[in-house]
Formats: structure tokens, C-alpha cells, sequence
């Protein structure tokens, strides 16, 4: 629904006007509802843009604050976990194979990540959880 801003050049109260189409403002005699006056200037509006989560971690939108960004999903629920994980597989574009399908896929549904881990006991461990990487070389 389009919305407009305007300043009533008679009362000088700044009013907004909501049409259901384009057309309908085309077609429209701009009045304040207060005055009744036609006598009325179009504002510039600010326009705001929603963002996904997902889009915000792409697109640098904390700040430059990659872990901020990810603390956000320490405490999300796996419902919301699942989505932002589709989401991020499909903003990479790659094919992250059947595991992470159905990982994703549980938490969807709603079930937790510690249950989902025990369940799937050939799962590698996250070297950045479970000790740190190993950087030991094989001479």
C-alpha cells in the first residue's frame, strides 16, 4: 500500500495519505484531513529495508562484527538456527550434501542441536569446540 507524506500549506501540519494503489493516487485530489485543503506539498519520505539476519552477516551490517553477529545465534531457537543455515547455504550456493540437509532440516522442526548431535554420532567434531585445531605435522 503506498504511502505518502505531505505538508498542508494552509494548517502546516504534516499529514500522510495511504492509497491503496498507485492508480489511486494518480487519480487522487490530495486534501488534508484536518483543514480540508488541497493546498498540500509532497514530502520526501525516508524508505526503510528490511533485513534478513542472513543478510546482514553478508553484507557486513554489524558493524564489521562477525562475532556479534553470530553470538545472535548462540541463544536462537532451532527453528530460527534452521532458517538462517538455509538461508546461508543458499546465499554460498553450494551443495552441502545430505547431512547438513537433514541437520538443517531437524532444526526446522524445532528439534534442539545437542539432540541432533547425539543422534548422529559420526558427525566430525568442530575443531573449534572440541580442543582447538590440530596443527601437528606428519613428518
Amino acid at each position: 500500500m503506498p504511502i505518502y507524506d505531505f505538508r498542508c500549506n494552509v494548517c502546516h501540519r504534516k499529514i500522510i495519505l495511504r492509497y491503496k494503489t498507485y492508480e489511486d493516487y494518480d487519480n487522487a485530489t490530495h486534501t488534508c484531513p484536518h483543514c480540508q485543503s488541497t493546498d498540500v506539498t509532497r514530502l520526501i519520505s525516508r524508505v526503510a529495508v528490511k533485513k534478513s539476519l542472513t543478510s546482514r552477516l553478508f553484507s557486513g551490517g554489524y558493524g564489521g562484527d562477525d562475532d556479534a553477529a553470530l553470538s545472535d545465534l548462540d541463544h536462537a531457537d532451532p527453528r530460527t538456527l534452521g532458517r538462517v543455515l538455509r538461508e546461508m547455504n543458499a546465499e554460498v550456493g553450494e551443495d552441502m550434501g545430505g547431512e547438513f540437509d537433514e541437520i538443517v532440516g531437524r532444526l526446522e522442526s524445532g528439534e534442539r542441536p545437542e539432540e541432533i548431535e547425539a543422534s548422529m554420532p559420526d558427525l566430525p567434531d568442530n575443531p573449534l569446540t572440541s580442543g582447538g585445531l590440530d596443527t601437528s605435522a606428519d613428518d
